[in-house]
């Protein structure tokens, strides 16, 4: 009972300052959000909520799930959340995103420390197995995002957020897709020696990071060729 209840906690305080970031977020992107259809229908695009309300809002939540963690769970995995939420809300959102096509490659530690925060969570310490996995999701941000940006093209561009599919050509933001894939699917492979996973993570992550790359440089050979809608 006593590894649950940890859990529970941790993922309690993770959701309440996860929250905040999201509020945080919603908050600083309402003119952003008001112009894009996929983030229209957010309270804060729509003015349903004040910026008071919002800021209340996500301040409370910030609070208690820190509170909660510092004396409930430990306070490495306090400090850890309470990094992302500065990390999110702050520096990608307010600073990288509105001002550098690279905003995602940075800013996508912020979307990587999960898996710190849930090792410290449970063993109070970090190893490399965790960094390893940091490092995975990291890599595997920009390009699975970048895909989602070629999608939403439109919708960045009318928002005047330089997304990479917005200020560089598809043949270029393909490659870099691929490129990062690539880097990606060798991050994957190393997580099996050090995380001592065996046979059956080695072969799935060759299998399934070979498809992720074969689909990348299909993409590419796509783009190319001038055949990528």
């Amino acid at each position: 009972w006593g590894d649950v209840r940890l859990g529970l906690l941790a993922c309690a305080g993770i959701w309440l300052v996860a929250g905040a970031a999201a509020a945080f977020n919603c908050l600083v992107e309402k003119g952003i959000d008001a112009k894009m259809k996929r983030t229209a229908w957010r309270p804060t695009a729509k003015g349903q909520l004040s910026d008071k309300q919002t800021l209340i809002f996500s301040a409370v939540l910030c609070s208690l799930g820190s509170v909660l963690l510092y004396v409930w769970v430990n306070p490495l995995t306090m400090w850890l959340t309470f990094g992302t939420f500065v990390g999110y809300a702050i520096i990608y959102t307010v600073v990288l995103k509105p001002l550098t096509p690279q905003n995602i490659v940075i800013g996508g530690a912020a979307g990587a420390v999960p898996v710190l925060i849930g090792w410290s969570a449970v063993t109070n310490s970090l190893t490399w197995t965790p960094v390893v996995l940091f490092a995975v999701i990291f890599i595997w941000t920009p390009p699975h995002f970048w895909a989602l940006a070629v999608r939403y093209r439109d919708d960045y561009a009318a928002a005047d957020v330089p997304m990479l599919p917005v200020v560089a050509s598809l043949k270029r933001t393909t490659l870099e897709i691929l490129v990062y894939t690539i880097v990606l699917w060798a991050a994957s492979l190393l997580v099996g020696p050090v995380g001592e996973l065996g046979w059956i993570y080695a072969v799935g992550a060759l299998v399934l990071g070979g498809l992720f790359t074969y689909y990348a440089g299909y993409l590419y050979y796509l783009a190319r060729s001038d055949r990528a809608d």
